[in-house]
């Protein structure tokens, strides 16, 4: 596990403002701790997923938590709620089609500080 001094050096690098603040959150709770360790990860190493895999990976009524880039490749058929770093343009307008809730990561932390119901996709 990465100590919060090592996760706060690495949101020290990032130059996307909104990261950073996400970053920070996830620092302060304990709890999104493995979130904020995954997000603020080398550029490398990010995590870009197609719908189809959170489609295939998820049950109806979940949370899901997206470390990364929402990509709009097959479809959502499943009540979810999506929490993600980004969402691809195509994959926004699928979800509104889908009626699926979807939040940024910042966003939920503020909602739910527990992290409760969630599951983490890689």
């Amino acid at each position: 596990m990465i100590s919060k001094t090592k996760l706060f050096e690495r949101a020290k690098n990032k130059e996307n403002d909104e990261l950073v603040e996400t970053i920070i959150a996830c620092k302060k709770n304990d709890k999104w701790l493995e979130v904020g360790k995954i997000i603020s990860a080398p550029r490398r190493k990010k995590i870009s997923i197609n719908l189809d895999k959170i489609s295939e990976e998820s049950k109806e009524g979940e949370t899901i938590i997206v470390p990364g880039k929402v990509l709009s490749q097959g479809d959502l058929v499943k009540k979810i709620r999506l929490v993600a770093l980004n969402f691809s343009k195509m994959a926004e307008e699928k979800l509104k089609k889908a009626k699926v809730e979807y939040l940024k990561i910042i966003n939920e932390i503020k909602k739910n500080p527990d992290a409760k119901g969630i599951k983490i996709i890689q």
